[in-house]
Protein backbone atom coordinates (compact mmCIF):
# COMPACT_ATOMS: atom_id res chain seq x y z
CA UNK A 1 0.00 0.00 0.00
CA UNK A 2 1.28 3.43 -0.93
CA UNK A 3 2.04 5.71 1.97
CA UNK A 4 3.14 9.31 1.87
CA UNK A 5 3.84 10.86 5.26
CA UNK A 6 4.46 14.58 5.64
CA UNK A 7 6.30 16.26 8.49
CA UNK A 8 7.92 19.57 9.28
CA UNK A 9 4.95 21.87 9.54
CA UNK A 10 4.47 24.29 12.39
CA UNK A 11 4.11 27.88 13.47
CA UNK A 12 6.61 30.42 12.19
CA UNK A 13 6.83 34.19 12.08
CA UNK A 14 6.58 36.14 8.85
CA UNK A 15 9.94 36.07 7.09
CA UNK A 16 10.92 32.77 8.65
CA UNK A 17 11.66 29.40 7.09
CA UNK A 18 10.41 25.84 7.31
CA UNK A 19 11.33 22.62 5.55
CA UNK A 20 8.61 20.09 4.85
CA UNK A 21 9.43 16.44 4.28
CA UNK A 22 7.39 13.69 2.64
CA UNK A 23 8.55 10.14 3.23
CA UNK A 24 7.26 7.63 0.70
CA UNK A 25 6.84 3.93 1.39
CA UNK A 26 8.00 2.78 -2.04
CA UNK A 27 10.88 3.82 -4.24
CA UNK A 28 10.59 7.45 -5.25
CA UNK A 29 11.81 6.43 -8.71
CA UNK A 30 8.43 4.85 -9.30
CA UNK A 31 6.69 8.21 -9.30
CA UNK A 32 6.32 10.04 -12.59
CA UNK A 33 5.68 13.26 -10.75
CA UNK A 34 5.81 14.42 -7.17
CA UNK A 35 4.34 17.64 -5.90
CA UNK A 36 3.31 19.79 -2.98
CA UNK A 37 -0.17 21.22 -2.79
CA UNK A 38 -1.74 23.44 -0.17
CA UNK A 39 -5.23 24.29 0.96
CA UNK A 40 -6.11 27.32 3.01
CA UNK A 41 -9.41 27.59 4.91
CA UNK A 42 -12.27 28.31 2.55
CA UNK A 43 -10.09 27.92 -0.53
CA UNK A 44 -9.49 25.20 -3.08
CA UNK A 45 -6.41 23.05 -2.99
CA UNK A 46 -3.69 24.54 -5.18
CA UNK A 47 -0.44 23.33 -6.65
CA UNK A 48 2.61 24.83 -4.96
CA UNK A 49 5.49 23.04 -6.66
CA UNK A 50 6.14 19.90 -8.68
CA UNK A 51 9.13 17.78 -9.59
CA UNK A 52 9.26 15.24 -12.40
CA UNK A 53 11.22 12.03 -12.48
CA UNK A 54 13.65 13.85 -14.78
CA UNK A 55 14.09 16.57 -12.13
CA UNK A 56 12.17 19.25 -13.98
CA UNK A 57 10.51 21.68 -11.58
CA UNK A 58 7.50 23.95 -11.67
CA UNK A 59 6.41 26.54 -9.14
CA UNK A 60 3.30 28.56 -8.56
CA UNK A 61 3.95 32.24 -9.22
CA UNK A 62 3.17 33.06 -5.60
CA UNK A 63 6.09 30.99 -4.29
CA UNK A 64 8.73 31.41 -7.01
CA UNK A 65 12.12 32.44 -5.65
CA UNK A 66 11.00 31.59 -2.10
CA UNK A 67 10.27 27.86 -2.16
CA UNK A 68 12.42 25.00 -3.45
CA UNK A 69 11.24 21.47 -4.15
CA UNK A 70 13.78 18.65 -4.07
CA UNK A 71 14.12 14.95 -3.38
CA UNK A 72 16.57 12.52 -1.87
CA UNK A 73 16.37 9.31 -3.87
CA UNK A 74 18.34 7.32 -1.33
CA UNK A 75 15.94 8.31 1.46
CA UNK A 76 12.81 8.15 -0.70
CA UNK A 77 11.90 11.56 0.59
CA UNK A 78 10.51 14.70 -1.04
CA UNK A 79 11.22 18.13 0.44
CA UNK A 80 9.86 21.62 0.26
CA UNK A 81 12.17 24.33 1.55
CA UNK A 82 10.10 27.41 2.30
CA UNK A 83 11.87 30.72 2.88
CA UNK A 84 10.62 34.26 3.39
CA UNK A 85 7.28 32.92 4.54
CA UNK A 86 4.25 35.18 4.47
CA UNK A 87 0.94 34.98 6.34
CA UNK A 88 -0.75 34.08 3.05
CA UNK A 89 1.34 30.89 2.95
CA UNK A 90 -0.71 29.62 5.88
CA UNK A 91 -2.40 26.38 4.82
CA UNK A 92 -2.38 22.63 5.14
CA UNK A 93 0.35 21.33 2.86
CA UNK A 94 -0.10 17.99 1.12
CA UNK A 95 2.40 15.74 -0.57
CA UNK A 96 1.28 14.16 -3.84
CA UNK A 97 2.79 11.40 -5.91
CA UNK A 98 1.65 10.16 -9.31
CA UNK A 99 2.39 6.63 -10.50
CA UNK A 100 1.20 4.54 -13.42
CA UNK A 101 -1.08 1.79 -12.12
CA UNK A 102 -2.78 -0.68 -14.49
CA UNK A 103 -1.82 1.47 -17.44
CA UNK A 104 -3.16 4.73 -16.08
CA UNK A 105 -1.97 7.53 -13.77
CA UNK A 106 -2.95 7.27 -10.13
CA UNK A 107 -2.48 9.99 -7.54
CA UNK A 108 -1.49 9.28 -3.96
CA UNK A 109 -1.77 11.79 -1.13
CA UNK A 110 -0.36 12.29 2.32
CA UNK A 111 -2.44 13.31 5.30
CA UNK A 112 -1.24 16.90 5.27
CA UNK A 113 0.81 19.07 7.60
CA UNK A 114 -0.27 22.46 8.94
CA UNK A 115 1.86 25.52 8.25
CA UNK A 116 0.91 28.69 10.06
CA UNK A 117 2.71 31.97 9.44
CA UNK A 118 2.07 34.75 11.92
CA UNK A 119 2.38 38.41 11.00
Amino acid sequence: QEQLVESGGGLVQSGGSLRLSCAVSRSIFGYLLMAWYRQAPGKERELVASLTRADSTHYADSVKDRFTISKDNAKNTLYLQMNSLKPEDTAVYYCNGRRVVAGGPTDYWGQGTQVTVSS
